[in-house]
């Protein structure tokens, strides 16, 4: 089975302004509602190639039923822990400029947190936990790495999408796979990363901290991956950019689709970077056909 976590979900308001003017009244053209999170976007998206997940986290008040109504109608299971205070609702206004404001979230007790890591400790050898987004500030940054131990203990594989201190903390539990872009990864080492000579040499490092699994998106050239066996380069398929938001997460979702199938990472890499890209050329989440045709014009070329 794969869990996602998403600690702070949300609901993402997303609102297209022609010629947005601070300041005045604006009129939107579109707008669309969609459960947010990063945990959740990977839940959503295995569901449209067909891999079953169940997703976990914290949700209150009518914002969090929404995303339980959602994830319901669209036969993805989960299973949140009801909190006292409303789930945030994040903005994002798309016109010239992308724009995103996000919500503080809710405050997250002890023992609801408890609650949360009861759960983790039913899973079995050979699972899959995906840990993803920011800590919110209730919760202690030792909070990954916690739970990051625990699985560890019992054999269940982690997948950690995070950045800073809460990603750097888990490394010596030797999560299976994390996922940084470029700016994430030169942020873990005080650096700037700007080629994939660049990514490569840091996502090493990562490997000599204890990950077992490497997978670096740089944006328009491709991304990396990489673990102690290989390295693999990714080209980006053609496409226009629609949208920012999920496309790291459909990455993720893309590459344990075909892992749980035991696939080679060869094959999850590519269906990694065809879902990333997908979402990215899409209004909302990548659907399988997408993906399927994107994939036709991923090259794979391993240099080690």
């Amino acid at each position: 089975m794969i869990y996602t976590c998403t600690l702070n979900p949300s609901i993402d308001y997303v609102a297209r302004v022609e010629d947005f003017k601070e300041g005045q009244l604006n009129r939107t053209s579109d707008t669309f509602v969609y459960p947010g999170g990063k945990g959740i976007n990977v839940s959503r998206v295995l569901k449209h190639l067909g891999i079953e997940s169940t997703a976990l986290g914290f949700t209150g008040g009518f914002t969090g039923s929404f995303i339980k109504d959602f994830l319901t109608q669209d036969n993805i299971q989960h299973d949140f822990i009801e909190v006292s205070e409303v789930t945030r609702i994040n903005v994002k206004l798309k016109s010239h400029k992308e724009t995103e404001i996000n919500g503080h979230g809710p405050v997250i007790s002890l023992e609801n947190q408890q609650d949360l890591l009861q759960k983790i400790n039913k899973m079995k050898k050979g699972d899959f936990l995906l840990l993803a987004g920011s800590i919110p500030p209730s919760i202690s940054d030792d909070f990954y790495a916690d739970i990051a131990k625990r699985c560890k203990d019992k054999g269940v594989h982690v997948v950690i999408d995070a950045a800073g201190e809460a990603l750097l903390k888990t490394l010596k539990y030797q999560p299976f796979l994390i996922k940084p872009n470029h700016h994430e990864l030169g942020e873990l080492f005080q650096t700037n990363v700007h080629s994939k000579e660049d990514a490569i040499f840091y996502g090493k490092k990562l490997l000599e901290a204890g990950v077992q699994n490497v997978i670096v998106s740089m944006a328009g050239d491709g991304a990396i991956f990489l673990n102690q066996d290989t390295v693999l380069l990714s080209n980006v398929p053609v496409g226009t950019v629609k949208n920012s938001v999920g496309a790291g997460d459909s990455v993720v979702a893309g590459f344990l689709s075909q892992v749980t199938l035991e696939r080679d990472f060869t094959t999850a890499f590519q269906y990694g970077v065809a879902a990333g890209s997908a979402t990215a050329f899409s209004e909302d989440l990548c659907t399988l056909e997408q993906v399927e045709s994107l994939r036709k014009q991923i090259v794979i070329e391993e240099i080690r």
